[in-house]
């Protein structure tokens, strides 16, 4: 039986970035496309085209809803990059490497040229060239996830969806898409070679389903999911929101199960976690709880924690015992201790001016993390804060741009 706990003070975060082991790199760094000479072996996770740094080589996508102008910000050099305009965008998500502009007759895809890749023991860090893919033919709402072999793309108005092979995209195409037979409720989200997703009988409540790469179904964990409403993948398993808390569905040795995260209490329909933000690698989840508060959800321990605020923005967190960061209505960051739910600190003032989502090509902004650092945007301001959340929310930089930011994520990570 599932027993709601209280959180308790997570293992203090790692005190550095994970660096690439002796024994991964065979010798030498992987170099660029140019190559080295041809009797040398090539290097453990060589990339052509790519270069392999010793560190995350994170960068911002930044776009304006207004102008449809697109920045992409690099984070280890302070440069911006002007690429092609990005008209009718309305949103902006990201897989860690690839942006998706979403606009609504279609998904602009765009290879950010930075990325990792995660082999449990160590991590691959690269950058390369930015570069355009194509475009996704996609409506208002589709739903797009990733993994590093397939990206599928779920459409929000008729629930089909359809896959592509990770392989095109990096090499700079879209491909042939696969469509997956039957439809969805919400997003069809990779992980562990398969994919997890719900599916409903007209008026019966929704209920996971595990399929292959090809839409067949290989498994059906007896669960539920009423009322579903946003998803992450993190490292215990996939997390799906619903009416009365979370689903988490975790495969183990190619056997997947599904184990209910109540709230352990009545919440109100608009205070529910509707959609989920978290540092990727991270198994700590935030959403908005209502105006004042912010939910917090321990995948490790298996509950949820509602911390008081002031009027939330956005939130976010590192995990592992960082602050949990919130902006609020004064325009300014806030820290709260997770377990105790105590302000620890507040920034001044950093955004006079917050603007009003949905009216003239605005977005509310919002709070991106890594392992050391958080990325805050300024639309009004036209600018990027960056902050050191672990040292009383220090802006560590501030980055000016030409554009009105509206829009941002972080690949790299």
């Amino acid at each position: 039986m599932l027993v709601r706990k209280s959180v308790t003070s997570l293992a203090p975060a790692l005190a550095a970035v994970i660096l690439l082991t002796a024994g991964c790199g065979g010798g030498d760094e992987a170099k660029s496309g140019s190559g080295t000479a041809s009797s040398s072996p090539t290097p453990h996770g060589y990339v052509e085209g790519a270069t392999e740094a010793a560190e995350q080589q994170s960068r911002l996508l930044l776009g304006d809803p207004g102008s449809g102008e697109t920045r992409v910000l690099d984070l280890i050099t302070g440069k911006v990059h002007d690429i092609a305009r990005s008209p009718g965008a309305t949103a902006l998500t990201t897989d860690g490497r690839f942006g998706y502009f979403h606009g609504p007759d279609g998904i602009r895809v765009l290879d950010s040229g930075a990325w990792m890749v995660d082999h449990g023991d160590h991590v691959h860090y690269y950058r390369a060239k930015v570069k355009e893919v194509g475009e996704l033919p996609a409506g208002t709402g589709t739903r797009i996830r990733s993994d590093a072999g397939v990206t599928v793309a779920t459409s929000a108005t008729d629930g089909k969806a359809s896959v592509y092979r990770r392989a095109d995209l990096e090499k700079g195409a879209l491909g042939t898409p696969s469509p997956l037979p039957g439809t969805f409720v919400g997003a069809v989200v990779p992980y562990a070679e398969h994919l997890v997703t719900l599916t409903a009988e007209s008026g019966a409540p929704a209920k996971v389903a595990v399929l292959d790469r090809s839409g067949k179904r290989v498994a059906a964990p007896e669960a539920e999911c009423e009322e579903p409403r946003g998803d992450a993948v993190t490292r215990r398993g996939v997390v799906l929101g619903c009416a009365d808390g979370a689903l988490l569905v975790h495969e183990d040795d190619g056997a997947f199960t599904a184990e209910k995260i109540p709230y352990g209490e009545d919440v109100p329909k608009t205070e529910r976690a509707v959609e989920f933000r978290h540092r990727p690698g991270s198994s700590t989840l935030t959403a908005p709880a209502g105006k004042d508060a912010v939910w917090v959800l321990d995948v490790g321990e298996g509950a949820w924690t509602r911390v008081k605020t002031g009027p939330v923005v956005a939130a976010n967190t590192a995990g592992e015992g960082s602050p949990l960061v919130v902006l609020e209505s004064d325009g300014a960051l806030h820290g709260y201790d997770i377990p105790t739910g105590k302000e620890t600190g507040a920034t001044d003032p950093l955004l006079k001016e917050l603007p009003e989502a949905g009216a003239g090509g605005g977005a509310a902004p919002v709070i991106e993390v890594d392992r050391s650092r958080a990325y805050l945007n300024d639309p009004e301001g036209k600018r990027v804060y960056e902050i050191d959340y672990n040292d009383d929310l220090r802006v560590a930089r501030t980055f000016d741009v030409d554009v009105r930011p509206s829009l941002m994520v972080e690949t790299g990570r």
